[in-house]
């Protein structure tokens, strides 16, 4: 009786084992949070980049729509914080005719439902004393919604113009920390 129970229990354990030990299919390790400066991804959030840019540069209300999340905010470089209700009318409403959007993708980072975008942007528009080109860096957040991607988080930063060469004037003793007049020279 003994070998009997034995052997019962013998048999389904040796087919488990042999089941376990079945070459199963590869896996693929799937790395998250990494930045992609190439591939599909980078490609995908290009395409959504050069439809916002359109949108904007056609002043097309619907097709900023199918970007931009309901629960969109945009930090301006000047800082100004606009909502994408407040973008749609100042597209609509844009008095400024000149203006033109382009925009390019530098590097990609998803994180499940998540993405985030860096690139740079050149913005063309009507200044207070004439054209300007505005050239920045960008971050936009997006949302997986639907099967398309929404942006929900948008900031703009200007980069700096280098200028000419200033004269740099020569340090004082006045001008380095911790200066003690009583131990200065005169």
């Amino acid at each position: 009786m003994i070998r009997r129970l034995a052997l019962f229990a013998l048999v389904p354990l040796s087919c488990s084992a042999v089941f376990a030990q079945s070459p199963a299919a590869p896996a693929t390790p799937q790395i998250v949070g990494v930045a992609s400066a190439a591939g599909p991804e980078l490609i995908e959030f290009q395409k959504v980049e050069d439809s916002w840019s359109a949108s904007i540069n056609s002043r097309d209300q619907y097709g900023l729509e199918l970007v931009l999340s309901p629960l969109y905010v945009d930090i301006a470089a000047s800082g100004d914080v606009t909502t994408r209700n407040q973008q749609l009318a100042q597209i609509i409403n844009a008095e400024d005719k000149t203006m033109h959007l382009d925009q390019h993708a530098i590097t990609v980072r998803t994180l499940g439902d998540v993405a985030v975008v860096n690139g740079t942007y050149t913005l063309h528009h009507k200044g207070a004393t004439g054209p300007v080109d505005e050239k920045g860096i960008f971050t936009h957040v997006f949302q997986r919604v639907h099967n398309s991607w929404l942006c929900i988080n948008a900031q703009r930063t200007v980069l700096r113009e280098d200028g000419p060469p200033t004269k740099t004037k020569k340090k004082t003793d006045a001008e380095l920390p911790f200066h003690i007049p009583i131990f200065s020279k005169n």
